[in-house]
């Protein structure tokens, strides 16, 4: 469905919680963030999205402004643009309890965003493959998109990833190439509000998961030292594609994760404490 989101309309996709045996409260909720370009809502449709729904999780996808069938405006994607998106979603859909943010690549810098900026909104935060929206992530966006806008018109440079990467990523790699040359996408990411390199503005619990061959698992010392309630996992002799390449492993940790962290809550939001968890779901044993 499309829903209204501030200045433009949001396509989503709610797959509600399936009910399960001896469940109190309300399930909780995720919102899976997708990355940026040559992403949408369908990468998590066809991975993770489902099986969280049959879970016992209500799960929230959207694209992201621009992407998808989403609205695509000329102007106005600096993060804080869709981070504001974000919380105007769940405010259009009603939701008022605390969320688990998913977030892949881009996905990731925008949720960290929500974390920093909408604390009261989220309960726990998960990066895969990801960077906070710091001040040295601005740099190499400014770059790497800056390089994209210039390479992604010329044919030879779509056939060349035709023939390496598959016709699919050649199709996609054409769709970011337009969306670069006809909005200002790609100088407004990297230029809007950032959060400190010490990250903590971040104050809720969170789950880094990175690919030992990729060069963001160089974050880890720093999450680990900066980051009070923060779990990371490294995967071995994988790169930047953890999503779609280690989808069951990603699935067990994050369904592991929300277990762990999930609290019954009341309308309202506001999350029940207790010294003790009852035995509900084992979220991931539900699944195996």
């Amino acid at each position: 469905m499309k829903i209204r989101t501030g200045d433009i309309t949001t396509h989503v996709q709610h797959l509600p919680a399936a009910v399960r045996e001896g469940q109190q409260g309300e399930p909780p909720v995720v919102v899976f963030v997708h990355g940026l370009l040559t992403d949408s809502l369908a990468s998590y449709y066809f991975t993770l999205g489902p099986a969280f729904a049959a879970a016992g999780i209500d799960v929230i996808m959207y694209d992201l402004r621009g992407h998808g069938r989403s609205e695509r405006p000329s102007s106005g994607y600096q993060v804080e643009c869709f981070v504001d998106d974000l919380i105007a979603l769940l405010d259009a859909l009603g939701e008022r309890r605390q969320v688990h943010l998913v977030g892949n690549s881009f996905g990731g810098t925008v949720a960290a965003g929500a974390a920093a900026w909408y604390p009261e909104r989220i309960a726990t935060l998960t990066l895969i493959e990801a960077e906070p929206p710091v001040q040295r992530w601005t740099r190499h966006m400014a770059e790497g998109l800056a390089l994209a806008k210039e390479q992604l018109v010329h044919e030879e440079v779509i056939d060349w990833i035709k023939e390496n990467r598959g016709a699919q990523t050649a199709r996609l790699s054409r769709i970011a190439g337009r969306i670069l040359n006809s909005t200002t996408l790609g100088q407004e990411v990297w230029s809007g509000r950032v959060i400190d390199d010490d990250l903590s503005a971040i104050t809720c619990p969170v789950l880094a998961i990175f690919g030992e061959e990729s060069g963001l698992v160089a974050q880890v010392p720093l999450f680990e030292s900066a980051l009070d309630r923060c779990r990371t996992v490294v995967l071995p002799d994988q790169g930047h594609s953890v999503l779609v390449e280690r989808t069951k492993e990603t699935r067990d940790l994050l369904l592991e994760w929300i277990r762990e962290h999930d609290l019954p809550q009341h309308h309202d939001g506001h999350r029940e404490h207790r010294g003790h968890r009852a035995p509900v779901h084992q979220l991931a044993e539900a699944l195996r």
